[in-house]
């Protein structure tokens, strides 16, 4: 399609001839009328929308020129439903000049996220480099190594083609191999200053994030008011800074209101949540997935961090992983499922998922690839290997709550004590330090590290209630017990005895007495505990041992000069 076709296509063309044609070039000259040409250049689709479907409302007859560039103003203004209307519309009539009318239609649909439906008209459209770059990206959709391997060959050494092999480089996480290629076409037409914008993309993939802000500098100075190119900078602030500082590029784009906006709202609406950390995320994310590949695994993410795994599953259980993320989301996922709901079979799938990052090549010297490692080891019980992978990245996580309660507990399950309690007392997220888990470790550190009043303290304060409480008492009271710190395993004994009466818990809190006793006689513990001990004993109604222990410790505590 071509700029000189909306000649024809507007009505009223021709300023006339005689004297009242030359009044017409006079008034034209002073207000001169909007042209078509002017709002493309400018890429203002929405000006360009509203010229078109003027001159359409008030044409005898629909216009096949007119339409194919209403078409392409619906389409580059993001619009893909409208345009394939234009489009359908324009393949039903008899004087439609364009013979690429059903690619279009494909093209849209491939847009639309209606792959299937875009693959079938695409495969009846006549044979052209559009039609084989629309299936070539068909093929990696639907992951056609042998199809896109076949359209691969068909492209040509034009723009567009290597254009399009370049994008299915990016996608495909080849991003060295898309810099290659857009950095080729930028040295032969240094006015295509997209290719800056193209580079700057991989450059942030790649996690160079300066890098890309620097090319995005370039292609701003000249587009300052490109929407994917102020999107993109505030991701690299995100990245570099934190959310505030992304939000507020984000917010330059809606104060300056221009025609790209509308073409990228969603994507901007997508990142705004991720920038507030989840807000309005359940507003905005769900009628996008589908849309942005990126909307599904950030709404995951969000149950997640909501608890809510079952929802987490659902949305990734289908999604067949391709870049590192998609692996190390999935497999956070299925771990998190496996554990909540008792699946093995899911917790092998996240080991064999962690297991392949942590080994790729490219991955496997990465952060995320240490991590994916240490996380695999995790769960397979191997905690002296994942503290190998947990200490080299360590530096980077100082105050960071997830690793640090990770790394606690891989501490104190290899036995390192002293290390665990510090680690785990660094974790400031209340969740975190509620669950049974973290307050089970910490007590065992304590108790480990000689510090039970400690351990029962925390106890005391938890507002755990069932299970977790009695599962935190039961774990205080034998870890206490084994390290001989009888006081408290009588303590906590006690309260296991009177919840749950069995002969089992009177002979735990028996021993755990007696013990105390022992340490008393033997001057390693205070005898002002006898009376307390004495007292714990006397909860155990109508058992004749009670009076007997109890009569022994009097009888001791009176020849040594004790008030009984």
């Amino acid at each position: 399609m071509l700029l000189s076709r909306t000649q024809s296509a507007m009505p009223g063309h021709d300023g006339g001839s005689g004297a009242e044609g030359k009044r017409r070039k006079k008034r034209s000259r002073r207000k001169k009328k909007p042209k078509l040409e002017d709002y493309i250049r400018k890429r203002d689709y929405t000006g360009a929308i509203t010229l078109l479907e003027f001159h359409r409302k008030h044409a005898d007859e629909e216009d096949p020129e007119l339409l194919l560039w209403l078409g392409y103003a619906y389409f580059h203004n993001g619009d893909a439903a409208a345009a394939l209307e234009v489009y359908t519309l324009l393949a039903g009539m008899a004087n439609n000049p364009s013979t690429e009318v059903a690619t279009y239609r494909a093209t849209c649909l491939f847009y639309l996220g209606e792959y299937k439906e875009a693959q079938s008209v695409a495969e009846s459209a006549r044979p052209s480099g559009l039609q084989n770059r629309l299936l070539f990206h068909l093929a990696h959709k639907f992951g056609n190594e042998e199809e896109l391997m076949g359209y691969h060959r068909k492209l040509r050494d034009v723009i567009e083609d290597q254009m399009s092999l370049a994008s299915i480089h990016y996608m495909r996480q080849h991003y060295n191999e898309a810099i290659e290629i857009y950095q080729t076409l930028l040295k032969d037409n240094r006015t295509y200053q997209a290719m800056q914008f193209y580079i700057a993309c991989c450059y942030y993939k790649l996690d160079y994030y300066d890098s890309s802000l620097d090319l995005l500098s370039l292609y701003l100075a000249t587009y300052p008011d490109s929407a994917v190119a102020l999107n993109l900078k505030a991701c690299n602030h995100f990245r570099l800074y934190d959310g505030r500082a992304a939000e507020a590029e984000l917010k330059r784009l809606e104060d300056l209101a221009t025609p790209s906006f509308k073409f990228a709202q969603d994507l901007i609406r997508h990142n705004m949540v991720v920038f507030r950390g989840g807000d309005n995320a359940l507003q905005v994310l769900p009628r996008l997935v589908g849309a942005l590949p990126e909307a599904r695994l950030n709404l995951a993410i969000y149950y997640l961090r909501q608890d809510d795994v079952g929802n987490a599953y659902e949305l990734m259980k289908d999604v067949d992983a391709l870049s590192p993320q998609e692996y190390i989301l999935k497999a956070v996922v299925n771990a998190a499922y496996g554990q909540v709901y008792g699946e093995p079979e899911n917790l092998e799938y996240a080991q064999k998922l962690y297991q392949i990052v942590g080994l790729s090549a490219t991955e496997c010297d990465t952060i995320p690839g240490r991590q994916c490692m240490a996380s695999y080891l995790y769960l397979v019980g191997e905690y002296d290997q994942v503290l190998v992978y947990l200490d080299s990245i360590k530096t980077y996580f100082y105050l960071d709550d997830d690793f640090n309660y990770n790394y606690g507990i891989a501490k104190a399950a290899c036995g390192h004590f002293g290390d665990a309690e510090e680690t785990l007392l660094m974790v400031q997220n209340e969740r975190y330090r509620a669950e049974f888990c973290y307050l089970g470790w910490l007590a065992r550190s304590y108790i480990m590290n000689g510090k039970p009043l400690l351990a029962w303290e925390l106890y005391l304060r938890t507002e755990s209630t069932g299970g977790d409480a009695f599962n935190l008492l039961n774990l205080i009271a034998n870890d206490c017990y084994s390290m001989g710190h009888f006081y408290v395993a009588a303590q906590a004994f006690d309260i296991l005895e009177r919840t749950d009466p069995t002969p089992e818990a009177w002979d735990a809190k028996r021993g755990a007495c007696i013990g105390v006793f022992q340490q008393i006689i033997a001057g390693v513990q205070s005898t002002d505990v006898l009376h307390d001990v004495i007292s714990l004993l006397r909860h155990t109604p109508n058992n004749p041992q009670v009076e007997l222990i109890i009569r022994t410790m009097t009888k001791w505590g009176l020849q040594n000069g004790l008030h009984m």
